[in-house]
């Protein structure tokens, strides 16, 4: 009984036991031409065991160096990629810089001190009366992120005013939406919603089965299947 303890160790587990022996196979041939076939072959049964590799571009270039990298990088062979080291495959990242400045305001996050620059350094009245309006509402988003209650706008005014130490007033309420609410249609009729109601008399799918004919009490002009003729 052969175990895993006692079998060579596999680089690349993904691809299974019988393509790292197949690959161990091609370090102990001895012809070049014939090395470079068998290589071949394997890749080939490599894509085949990893059909998403497929949609990346230019795959057959990572197989090969998966190929490099289950032979630990010894493999000499003509292929049709420069030959990777195990210096760049296994290469750490660089550590992202991370920003070490302090946040004054948490609550209202980093991009609020932004703003609040931006506004500050406005000459235009005009634009810096709408910064100072998308501000609050801004501060008004940031809050409902932390508070399930509303926000009132004196408090948004006051500790925007805060911030800016009294250089931006925000103005409560901002802009209204008028709506016009005179109407230039007729109602639509609803005698039909209670067709499917019994006891009235105004649903046309109402059928008085008590003789007759028709549909409900009027039975004028209704017909009715079970009605006989006399033969003349």
């Amino acid at each position: 009984m052969e175990y895993n303890t006692s079998r060579t160790k596999m680089l690349m587990p993904e691809y299974g036991r019988n393509v790292q022996k197949m690959v161990e196979y091609l370090l102990t041939i001895e012809d070049r031409a014939r090395r470079l076939r068998n290589a071949e072959a394997v890749i080939e049964l490599m894509a085949t065991l990893t059909p998403h590799l497929k949609t990346i571009e230019d795959y057959k270039h990572k197989l090969w160096d998966h190929l490099y990298q289950m032979t630990d990088f010894t493999l000499d062979v003509d292929s049709p990629y420069p030959r990777p080291t195990a210096e760049a495959v296994f290469k750490k990242p660089e550590p992202l810089p991370y920003p070490q400045g302090d946040i004054r305001n948490r609550h209202l996050g980093k991009n609020l001190e932004g703003l609040l620059k931006k506004a500050l350094a406005e000459t235009d009245e005009e634009k810096r009366r709408s910064l100072t309006q998308l501000i609050g509402y801004y501060m008004k988003l940031a809050y409902t992120n932390w508070h399930r209650e509303p926000v009132h706008d004196d408090m948004i005014k006051n500790e925007l005013s805060i911030l800016s130490e009294g250089k931006l007033q925000y103005e409560p309420g901002g802009y209204r939406v008028y709506f016009d609410t005179r109407t230039n249609f007729k109602p639509r009729n609803n005698n039909n919603n209670n067709r499917n109601f019994k006891g009235g008399g105004g649903g046309r799918d109402q059928r008085d089965n008590r003789g007759g004919g028709g549909y409900g009490n009027n039975n004028s002009n209704g017909y009715n299947k079970n009605r006989k003729f006399k033969k003349k």
